[in-house]
């Protein structure tokens, strides 16, 4: 149900459509638990009138935003919603929204600091700042790809992956060692997300490049991951690397709550 996030305040304030915005109230009503809504289900929901939950149902599936079960008379999430999810990875509007965060958290540590989604056996990086002793790089950090493997900045998302898509993703897959550090045993790899999950962080040492040292935390939608936040720098810089920890961890919900329009409780 919409009681979280962009969907937790139903009113719809003054000088804003009304019909739009219930609209998009169904849509925000679809997640996991939920896979499809009913006429009467909808009405009673949001305490509309049948005939006007009907109407909105019948506009969003008229637009592709929804489709109707022609034998249960049910309505679920339709192909519209997939061309303004990939509109929404292409737009550079997740950038946007987050280098303000990372932008603070990197001169609050002076690291570079960077936020990575998931991108078939690599996690790419999506937004990023470079922090006070230089870039990590000589050319653009974003959109570069990282082995899912290989250091933090994707341990820390893949720890929390379901553990069988976990293991189709790595099982009988060769991985690339980068270094001389670089883990390559699927078994010594579980044993590595076990502890990131324990711990909640990850933390690595030129597992990816040599003398760079990587400390990062897992970024969840509504307790799912979503994708890693990290700190990253020389590793003569992270003597203590935990004095980041509490930082990177408010940051990460910073980024949270952006994604999912949820309040500070």
């Amino acid at each position: 149900m919409p009681g979280w996030g962009f969907g937790a305040d139903r009113s719809t304030p003054k000088g804003l459509l009304q019909t739009a915005d219930r609209a998009l109230l169904v849509l925000l009503g679809f997640d996991r638990n939920r896979g499809d809504w009913g006429v009467t289900e909808v009405a009673e929901e949001f305490g509309w009138d049948k005939s006007a939950a009907q109407r909105i149902l019948a506009t969003l599936a008229h637009r592709g935003f929804l489709v109707a079960d022609p034998d249960t008379r049910r309505y679920r999430i339709g192909p519209a919603a997939l061309h303004l999810g990939r509109s929404w990875e292409r737009s550079g509007s997740l950038r946007m929204l987050v280098t303000p965060v990372l932008t603070d958290l990197s001169m609050r540590t002076g690291d570079t600091a960077l936020l990575s989604v998931p991108d078939g056996f690599h996690i790419r990086c999506v937004a990023a700042v470079d922090g006070a002793a230089g870039p990590l790089r000589y050319y653009p950090l974003v959109d570069e790809l990282y082995p899912a493997h290989a250091g933090a900045t994707a341990q820390a998302y893949y720890a929390f992956v379901a553990e069988d898509e976990r293991l189709r993703l790595f099982r009988d897959r060769p991985m690339a060692r980068f270094t001389e550090r670089t883990l390559t045993d699927v078994g010594e790899l579980e044993a590595r997300f076990r502890q990131v999950r324990e711990r909640g962080y990850a933390f690595t040492v030129g597992e990816y490049d040599a003398h760079v040292a990587t400390l990062a935390v897992p970024v969840r939608l509504h307790g799912e991951p979503f994708g890693s936040l990290s700190l990253g720098g020389h590793e003569d810089r992270f003597a203590a690397p935990l004095d980041r920890l509490p930082a990177l961890q408010r940051a990460a919900e910073q980024v949270e709550r952006l994604l999912t329009g949820s309040r500070r409780s």
